[in-house]
């Protein structure tokens, strides 16, 4: 039996990472089950590591996906990804010479 979702907003990394382990499944298999759904076979288990750990938030596409392929409402990964952008919690990539100033940009940017 997979146990409910918590109630209230929570960060996405934490959340996908407990809606995955609840169901026994590998980011593998979560790549998998997304590229299935969506028709879409680019999707690799590295992209579904980035979300967990906050390095990269999904866009709409991949959110929507996501709630469907996890059987969790949509509004619960909305919720999340929206918390985590507004704390900040998936730093801008940062440029090869490692401008923090860019950095800082685009964080900025994406507020």
């Amino acid at each position: 039996m997979i146990p409910s979702p918590p109630s209230g907003p929570r960060l996405l990394g934490p959340l996908l990472a407990e809606l995955r382990s609840a169901r026994g499944w590998s980011q593998q298999r979560v790549a998998a089950e997304l590229c299935a759904a969506s028709g879409v076979p680019t999707l690799t288990r590295h992209e579904v590591s980035r979300w967990e750990r906050q390095v990269r938030l999904p866009g709409d596409f991949w959110s929507a996906w996501l709630a469907t392929v996890l059987g969790v409402p949509g509004e619960l990964i909305d919720e999340a990804v929206a918390r985590s952008r507004r704390l900040g919690v998936a730093p801008a990539a940062v440029d090869p010479a490692g401008s923090r100033a860019r950095v800082a940009l685009l964080t900025l940017a994406h507020r």
